[in-house]
């Protein structure tokens, strides 16, 4: 197989998760050998940054890319959707410093990108091989990696939180054939008692009840449902919680988290550089130790 990349060029544009500010994408065909390039465009002086765990700038509730002073943040959804379609040669401009939250999953991406189409390039593809199994384990967060060579990619993913209404769940993606409907769909979460501090480190202001489960541990009394109102601009009244959840709508399965996570993952590792083709198994997975392991892998490679 050759080297890939997209047919015609297309345009998004939607509010970052964490600035809150409208962004727009405009995400081009590039040339072989190119590799998964963001530039923005915002700044006078126009960097391209390659998509490379050693350009991973903050993993706060994302992961970003820094060179210098010019920050791209949130880039994993559309990375985790570039590599389920296997491109691999891309160029991501945009007009802010965070790419575009959506719906909280991978799915709006991944529906442009199948839209227009990928094209193959005249240059031999090249992906990472591994002949021994490989450990890693991030003791901050306690995460846990093994690699398995194979000859295609998969993941299998368990998240494991004290808080009951999530707990222990698993997920797993047999190939890339499963990921636009067991994985695309899926968004990101986060837990109420996590949101107002979040607030008040200047980030998840473009959060919203349509691109986050908000999963609740404990019953909300009247105050605390006012200063939800607040927070989303709502009136208290709207707020309900079932299953464990803020939100009005249900999960789309009863794993999303550990299918986000495993999202989240497919995007993260894709920063080694190159497709990595191996069996993955994961346990408590999340954008700072997923980039670490990227990092750690990058490092195997060259010392090889």
């Amino acid at each position: 197989m050759n080297q890939t990349t997209i047919k015609k060029a297309f345009r998004v544009t939607g509010h970052g998760l964490h600035t809150g500010r409208m962004v727009t994408v405009f995400v081009q065909p590039a040339s072989a050998d190119s590799g998964i390039l963001f530039r923005r465009t915002d700044k006078l002086s126009i960097i391209s940054q390659p998509a490379t765990a050693d350009r991973v700038g903050d993993t706060s509730r994302g992961t970003s890319l820094k060179t210098g002073r010019q920050v791209i943040a949130t880039i994993e959804h559309l990375m985790s959707a570039l590599h389920s379609m296997q491109i691999d040669n891309i160029l991501i401009e945009l007009d802010g410093g965070e790419i575009p939250i959506l719906d909280g999953s991978a799915r709006p991406w991944l529906e442009q990108l199948q839209r227009v189409g990928t094209l193959q390039l005249d240059q031999p593809r090249r992906v990472l091989t591994f002949d021994e199994p490989l450990h890693f384990e991030f003791a901050e967060t306690g995460s846990v990696f093994d690699l398995t060579p194979s000859d295609h990619f998969s993941v299998d993913c368990v998240i494991d939180f004290a808080d009951s209404v999530i707990g222990r769940q698993e997920a797993k993606l047999a190939d890339f054939s499963q990921y636009a409907t067991e994985i695309a769909p899926c968004r990101t979460f986060v837990f109420l008692h996590e949101i107002l501090p979040l607030l008040h480190l200047n980030l998840i202001k473009g959060g919203s009840l349509d691109n986050a489960l908000v999963f609740v541990s404990q019953e909300l009394s009247p105050r605390q449902m006012r200063r939800l109102g607040r927070v989303f601009h709502k009136d208290a009244s709207y707020f309900r919680v079932h299953d464990g959840l803020l939100n009005t709508t249900d999960r789309y399965f009863v794993n999303e988290p550990a299918r986000h996570k495993l999202l989240d993952f497919v995007g993260d590792i894709r920063l080694v550089g190159l497709p990595p083709v191996a069996h993955f198994s994961i346990y408590k997975p999340g954008h700072k130790a997923n980039t670490a392991f990227a990092r750690f892998l990058m490092d195997y490679v060259k010392n090889k």
